[in-house]
This record gives C-alpha cells, sequence and structure tokens, in this order.
C-alpha cells in the first residue's frame, strides 16, 4: 500500500505521495505507460483534506475549476438526460447523441487527469427513460482512441458493444447507433467495452442509465451518485484518488441541501476500477435499500451497502433531523482519498 500513497504525520493529515501533475494523454489504448515526472504534496488537516498541489490544502474539492472541465458535480448530482421524445407508431421514443472525447480533467488542484469520456464529462451523462420505451443512442467517436458503448439491460446481441459481435468496435471517427428496448426497470450502467477494459473504464468511459417503472415511484429529491477512481500514476495497481461524481470531496466543500422529511432517492453506481469492493455509509440515519432497483419493494434497512464493480442500487431516506450528515465510503482509505462528502439538512429552504 505505500507503494500508491504515503500517510504524513501530524493530526491525522493525509498526503498524496509523488501525484503526478499531469499524465501523458498520448497513451496507446492497448498499454499503460508511466507518468510524466512531476508533482508534489501538502499536509491534510484530518479526515476531511487531502493535501495538493504546490503544498496548498484540498479540502471539499475547493480550488478545482469545475468550468474549465467543462462539468460540475454539484449540478450533474440531479441532472438526468431524458432524450430527445417522439412517438412512433404510438411508442415512446428517446433519441440520444452520445460522443466519445478526450478530455484533460483536472481532478484535485494543479493535477491534471488524460481523461476518456462520454460528453466530456466524468460520469457521462445519465440517461432515463421508462420501461417500454424505445431507446436510440447514436454514438460518435471523435476520439482518438477506439471505443464503443455496453449497455447493462435485456437488448439484441448485435446491440451489445462488445468487440467482435455486431457492429463491434468504433473506431476514432465512426459512429453507430444503439437501439434497443429500456428494460428491466431500474438502474442500470453503461461503459466502454473495448481491451483492456479496464483502462477505459479507469480513463472515464462510463454512465448511469434509468429505467423508470410503469407509473413512476413516489415523488422525491432524486439524485445520482457514481463511484469511482483516479490511478493517477497508470501503474494498473490501484488508485490515488477516489470520488463520486468526478471530483474528489466535491460535497464537502458544497454539501448536498435535502429538506427535512423529504424523501430522498440516490441511484448509487459503483465503477470502481483496480479496487475489488467499494461501500457508502450514511451518518445518523438509515435508509431503505432496492439492489438493481428492479423490485418496488427494499431487500434491506441499513446504513451501509458493499457493492462490486458494477453492482448499484437505489437508496431512499428521509432525514429527521436538521443539520450536517456525513456520507463517505466505509474503506477508511478510500474516504481519505477523496470519498466523502456532506447532506445539510434544513427545515423549509429551497434545496
Amino acid at each position: 500500500m505505500t507503494s500508491r500513497r504515503r500517510f504524513l504525520a501530524g493530526a491525522g493529515g493525509v498526503a498524496l505521495a509523488a501525484l503526478p501533475l499531469r499524465a501523458s494523454a498520448d497513451t496507446p489504448p492497448d498499454h499503460h505507460s508511466p507518468p510524466e515526472p512531476g508533482g508534489g504534496a501538502g499536509s491534510g488537516g484530518g479526515h476531511s483534506a487531502m493535501g495538493g498541489a504546490n503544498g496548498a490544502t484540498f479540502r471539499g474539492g475547493a480550488g478545482v475549476d469545475h468550468a474549465a472541465n467543462g462539468f460540475d458535480p454539484r449540478t450533474l448530482l440531479r441532472e438526468f438526460d431524458y432524450g430527445t421524445v417522439s412517438t412512433e407508431n404510438g411508442r415512446t421514443v428517446r433519441d440520444w447523441t452520445i460522443r466519445a472525447e478526450d478530455r484533460d480533467i483536472e481532478v484535485a488542484p494543479g493535477v491534471v487527469f488524460p481523461a476518456w469520456t462520454f460528453n466530456g464529462s466524468i460520469p457521462g451523462p445519465t440517461l432515463r427513460a421508462t420501461a417500454g420505451d424505445l431507446m436510440r443512442v447514436r454514438f460518435v467517436n471523435d476520439s482518438e482512441h477506439p471505443h464503443t458503448m455496453h449497455f447493462h439491460g435485456i437488448h439484441p446481441a448485435e446491440m451489445d458493444g462488445v468487440p467482435m459481435v455486431g457492429r463491434g468496435i468504433i473506431s476514432p471517427g465512426e459512429e453507430f447507433t444503439y437501439t434497443f428496448d429500456a428494460e428491466p426497470f431500474g438502474l442500470h450502467l453503461y461503459h466502454c467495452h473495448v481491451g483492456p477494459l479496464a483502462e477505459h473504464i479507469a480513463r472515464g468511459m462510463y454512465g448511469t442509465f434509468i429505467v423508470d417503472p410503469p407509473g413512476g415511484r413516489p415523488p422525491a429529491d432524486e439524485m445520482i451518485m457514481v463511484q469511482h477512481g483516479y490511478n493517477t500514476t497508470f501503474d494498473g495497481e490501484g488508485n490515488q484518488l477516489y470520488a463520486v461524481n468526478g471530483i474528489p470531496f466535491v460535497y464537502m466543500n458544497d454539501p448536498i441541501q435535502v429538506r427535512r422529511g423529504e424523501l430522498v432517492r440516490i441511484y448509487l453506481v459503483n465503477i470502481l476500477e483496480y479496487d475489488p469492493i467499494n461501500s457508502f455509509h450514511l451518518h445518523g440515519n438509515f435508509f431503505d435499500y432496492y439492489p438493481t432497483g428492479t423490485r418496488l419493494e427494499p431487500s434491506e434497512f441499513t446504513d451501509t451497502v458493499i457493492q462490486a464493480q458494477g453492482q448499484r442500487g437505489i437508496c431512499e431516506i428521509r432525514f429527521p433531523y436538521p443539520g450536517k450528515f456525513m456520507f463517505h465510503a466505509h474503506k477508511s482509505e478510500f474516504a481519505d482519498l477523496g470519498w466523502m462528502g456532506f447532506f445539510d439538512v434544513v427545515d423549509g429552504a429551497e434545496s
């Protein structure tokens, strides 16, 4: 573990060891490359701080330029893309255009990660449909690397988005439209399925799609949380940063505001590469958990769930008390390196 990061003494502080300020964006898609020289670590200040570049303290995502990145995790949290809606033969049809884009993303102050993305963000857009809709996803490969879109769910083999089946790999400059029924209802993933698969996922090629049940779910304050990490050294052995929705610690600096007593629904997804499991723990409360969201009855009432890569589920919560309530991975190393945040429970204010 010490080869991946170093823990410094002093007030329980955490710092990253030799985290590259910028890794090469020219890595061929079929092998890993070493990081460029550079990087640095500062001193952290306890459970909610991480040492950043040039000795700066990285607290709660402060210092990251979301506008320059082209996406903001605070907006992405509640952003659902219902596509362009039309009707064909009495059936609802939803159309999207998704582009593979190579994008440099500042994941911590001064730390730029050469990402491969869907529509320029990590994670990609959250697509949303209702069971029985026809989904058409036009995938355009504007990246310098070959990619696909593989959708979890039920669909024909030729729409599976894997090499050597159907359309297969979509090379740079090419495009293909994936067409399939929205089924089953629940919470699903999409991701690139080109080898080496671990690198394509670790670089950022993933997103979520939600299929609502007929009649929908009870009204709630809904949000998406995609758990993932960054292997900034590109050694394929582990991650130096952990995050939800793109940027480590972002919901520490800007807690997620919710209303006391209101139903909160979290679409929780784990796409973390290089670590076998991830987890979600909520302080001061319990939630109903619906694995994969494919049943309308919860499987348990708990405050902690564990997910392997590709697993996902829906958490439904009501907060009876106002105040700030922490949530984080119940693996302390993941939390110390970015996977943690706060809910700010308020009375009556707009969330």
